[in-house]
């Protein structure tokens, strides 16, 4: 039994707390999983996606010497999209870079039009990822880097949500490594008129 000390109880809260985020994070993919989840889309541009991410980031990111930027052409369209969600899926990606960046390290967020719509990306300078994790990188708890110690509040399902939201908005999200080195996350949304068409 442990002794009834404020420690005790810290950790006793702050594993609570991670319980309840893992099963929030079962939750929220089971949903879109099962195309139960709801989504408010409406146009939306992609400049304003970047610039939220990139304001939500910006302290964290100051604070471990990280370089973070943002580039997009001022005449993308707007895409079809939930900003709440698409939020969370940057969200996501942004840890996950800020987590596998090194001090004095450099993290873009691009946008640009593709063949399929508005393409975002989020790469990183940290050491990219292992070939042969790249197919299994948004499975379900998959861990890329077994010896990396668990960070508080990560559960392995966040990339696999990422996937998810991103597939529920009719999109399309992959990771490769950059050719300056890194990991680069791309995720693509249909523009307005395609869903239109």
């Amino acid at each position: 039994v442990l002794p009834p000390t404020p420690d005790t109880f810290n950790v006793l809260h702050d594993e609570a707390r991670r319980l309840q985020r893992l099963v929030d994070d079962l939750r929220t993919l089971s949903l879109a999983e099962a195309g139960e989840l709801t989504l408010n889309k409406r146009p939306v541009d992609p400049r304003a996606l970047l610039e939220r991410a990139l304001a939500a980031h910006t302290p964290r990111a100051q604070q471990q010497n990280i370089a973070l930027s943002s580039n997009a052409p001022t005449a993308l369209p707007d895409v079809l999209a939930d900003p709440d969600r698409i939020g969370q899926v940057l969200d996501n990606l942004l840890s996950n870079a800020l987590r596998h960046t090194p001090d004095g390290g450099a993290i873009r967020l691009r946008a640009a039009t593709d063949a399929e719509g508005v393409m975002l990306s989020v790469i990183d300078s940290g050491p990219g990822i292992a070939p042969e994790d790249l197919p299994n990188i948004f499975g379900r708890f998959y861990r890329g880097d077994k010896a990396r110690q668990r960070h508080e509040g990560a559960s392995g399902l966040g990339l696999a949500i990422a996937k998810s939201m991103v597939l529920a908005h009719n999109g399309r999200i992959w990771a490769e490594n950059s050719p300056d080195g890194g990991a680069a996350f791309h995720l693509v949304l249909p523009i307005v008129r395609a869903e239109a068409a």
